[in-house]
């Protein structure tokens, strides 16, 4: 589930970086993202899939037939051949929805603008959002991916919040527009808005619901497929972990906690590069994955308010027809 975020007692310890130019993420959707060695994003690709997919999913030809069979549970759905800019298959692509802690994809780009890798975050006294048992004890210290693989692999609310915190007080020197104690937050919209992200806002770090009518982050499944294509070739590293079943992370103290990923089906896909869950009583079941059908030939898939079960039975087929489709296209 995502998570709200809650006010939390007492100053993150952070280790700063060196703030990044302003022109460093002005204009982030026209940038020129590289995938690998060989693949890259350039901005008519990202002209093409942004401004020009609607013409192209006018064409029948857009609809590949290795998807014209398929029955989902998803409202909204989307995928893309990131190597050719191609969409292969959108179904309300441009329906704002709820998120969930696909929400916190932006978290981690946002948070690591302020954090290094291994910059040293100290856990402040704190409870978590959504009332689950802590397991990021107060006082320990960890390296900030690690915090950043456990929130992301486990979909952690309390992760989101401690990071959220962590990052604020950085983010608040970069941006002078971003008021201390809600820095972090102001800064995922203000990424938003720069990747031309129309139909995607934030109102919490974490995605959780605000209440049972009020979401905590909304966005299209084109939107979400444009961010983790961006978050992919951008910040590779940064998102490694989701690619793995589990693992064991340990703070710099001796803390350990043990996180299983969250996406039930990732063995499924060949050639996982990353992915994120998310499921709220709003939201329903969400999932986002980017995957290689050969070298260096990335696919996006995105579907947003599938079931909870359903959502995995629907990237199963929506994988095996993108990779039909890009076949029979070579």
């Amino acid at each position: 589930m995502a998570e709200e975020t809650r006010p939390i007692e007492g100053p993150a310890a952070v280790e700063m970086v060196a703030p990044p130019s302003p022109q460093r993420f002005l204009g982030a959707a026209t940038l020129v993202l590289m995938f690998f060695a060989s693949a890259s994003l350039t901005a008519a690709y990202l002209s093409n899939i942004q401004a020009g997919a609607q013409a192209q999913m006018a064409s029948a030809s857009t609809v590949i037939d290795p998807f014209a069979p398929l029955s989902l549970d998803a409202k909204a759905v989307y995928v893309a051949d990131l190597a050719t800019g191609k969409v292969l298959y959108a179904k309300n692509e441009d329906v704002q929805l709820p998120l969930a802690s696909l929400a916190k994809v932006m978290l981690a780009l946002a948070v690591s603008e302020a954090l290094a890798p291994d910059a040293i975050v100290t856990v402040p006294p704190h409870s978590t959002p959504d009332g689950a048992p802590k397991r990021l004890p107060d006082g320990t210290q960890w390296h900030a991916q690690d915090l950043i693989d456990f929130t992301l692999v486990a979909s952690s609310n309390e992760g989101a919040s401690v990071l959220a915190e962590a990052a604020d007080s950085v983010l608040s020197r970069i941006y002078k527009e971003a008021k201390r104690g809600g820095a972090t937050l102001w800064r995922m919209n203000d990424l938003a808005l720069n990747l031309g992200l129309t139909h995607t806002y934030f109102l919490n770090e974490s995605g959780l619901d605000l209440s049972e009518t009020q979401a905590g982050a909304f966005g299209s499944a084109r939107d979400i497929a444009l961010l983790f294509a961006y978050a992919a070739s951008t910040s590779p590293a940064r998102f490694e972990a989701t690619a793995r079943g589990g693992e064991v992370f340990r703070s710099l103290d001796g803390a350990k906690a043990t996180v299983v990923n969250t996406d039930k089906i990732l063995g499924e896909i060949p050639g996982l590069v990353m992915g994120k869950t998310g499921a709220t009583d709003l939201a329903g079941g969400n999932l986002g994955v980017i995957f290689d059908v050969g070298p260096a030939h990335p696919v996006v898939a995105v579907v947003l308010h599938s079931t909870d079960e359903g959502r995995f039975s629907d990237m199963r087929k929506l994988v095996t027809a993108a990779q039909a489709a890009i076949t029979e296209a070579h």
